[in-house]
């Protein structure tokens, strides 16, 4: 018998005998049925290019049931549901399903989804630049920012209490968080580290870091982060006027992530808490709200479970930033 033939037939044994070893089954239904709410030219993309990891619908090809090609993409299939299910469309909130739309498709313009390694075996699954302009185009109608919008929601142009902003007077009577996170008063006394426009809701958001994780931008320190970092994210309605400018409103929530990955390393090495509406109102039934924020920060998990991209400051900014 020639090597090379003896050759092929030890590897076609291999690959018979590997086949006895399989990954866990995943849960499966024949068909996820189209998004509610949503275009027929949207679910179409949707499912042509996001339902086979991030659905319950079997969209799996016979070579993706081969070990070890199977092995992976189980792995990918349960990352993909843990960051987002398209089959639990039904059980949001409209709110929620138009943020869920609206990060998804932030991905896409990212680059980071589809994964390329899985668009490199499933070319079908690729969007082209007509795809992306259906979903930005259906995307930006979710947004409460156009003028029919505008010209009948009044701007809440009440005068911003002082005690509110600079928490002075509510700090001392505010409840520490579920997980027993004190809430921390002078953040609003922090720099300004990058900001954030949640069109999808209507809101807009300042994210601000104490002097470590300054620090931590300027030397480049980002990913992991150090311990003692701590941001605090605040969200306020944004006011549409009829020509479009857009204004800050109403305060909602500041919630805080506090590096410390000895202390909180049962929760990704952060402490996480949020407070909401004037009156500070901690969040959270108990102490295990905060596996939410987890999951919410998993898909960035490779960047520290942190979505924020920091201003970077060289040298000589740095100086005068301070």
């Amino acid at each position: 018998m020639k090597k090379g033939l003896k050759i092929t037939l030890y590897i076609l044994a291999g690959i018979a005998v590997v086949q006895f070893y399989r990954p866990k089954d995943l849960e499966y239904q024949a068909s996820q049925k189209d998004l509610t709410n949503v275009p027929k030219e949207v679910n179409a993309i949707l499912r042509n290019s996001c339902f086979a990891c991030h659905s319950n619908e079997n969209r799996l090809s016979w070579y993706d049931k081969i070990t070890p090609a199977n092995i992976v993409v189980n792995s990918h299939i349960e990352d993909g549901r843990k960051a987002l299910n398209f089959s639990n469309w039904d059980s949001l909130e409209k709110p929620q399903q138009n943020a869920t739309l609206y990060y998804s498709f932030n991905k896409i313009l990212s680059g980071e989804m589809p994964l390329a390694s899985y668009t490199a075996v499933h070319t079908e699954a690729k969007l082209n630049s007509a795809d992306i302009n259906v979903l930005k185009n259906y995307i930006t109608t979710l947004a409460p920012r156009n003028a029919t919008i505008a010209v009948n929601n009044k701007p809440d142009n009440k005068p911003v209490k002082e005690e509110v902003h600079s928490d002075k007077n509510l700090a001392k009577n505010v409840l520490p968080s579920p997980n027993g996170i004190a809430y921390i008063p002078d953040y609003r006394g922090w720099k300004a580290i990058s900001t954030s426009d949640r069109f999808d809701n209507g809101t807009m958001r300042i994210i601000f870091g104490n002097d470590k994780a300054v620090k931590a931008i300027k030397e480049h320190q980002t990913n992991p982060w150090p311990d003692g970092v701590i941001f605090a994210k605040t969200a306020w309605k944004q006011n549409i006027a009829a020509d479009g400018t857009i204004s800050v409103g109403k305060f909602i929530q500041v919630e805080f992530m506090i590096k410390d990955a000895k202390k909180y390393a049962a929760t990704k090495g952060w402490g996480w808490a949020r407070w909401k509406g004037d009156n500070l109102k901690p969040y959270g039934e108990d102490a295990h709200f905060d596996q939410e924020c987890i999951q919410c920060h998993n898909p960035v998990k490779n960047n520290d479970y942190v979505f924020t991209l920091p201003l970077h400051f060289d040298a000589k900014n740095y100086k005068n930033y301070n």
